[in-house]
């Protein structure tokens, strides 16, 4: 096993474990750093927070780690 794979397989046992906690710190950066551009990017905010909230939760396969969100931004 390389350690790439230990990587994955690590951070894949951190998300199975601890989806909801990664979850918060994902739309807690995204509310950051829309607060930080003053909403001029809050589209495209949302569409990074949420392929990262959906990169995480796809790595076992599965999409049952990470809950859904709405929008992280108030455009």
């Amino acid at each position: 096993m390389g350690f790439l794979d230990k990587a994955k397989d690590k951070l894949t046992k951190a998300v199975d474990q601890h989806g909801d906690k990664i979850a918060d710190g994902i739309d807690k950066a995204g509310r950051a750093v829309n607060e930080k551009t003053g909403g001029k990017h809050a589209d495209k905010i949302n569409q990074a927070t949420g392929k990262a909230r959906d990169a995480l939760d796809s790595l076992d396969g599965k999409n049952d780690d990470i809950p859904p969100a709405g929008p992280t931004t108030t455009p």
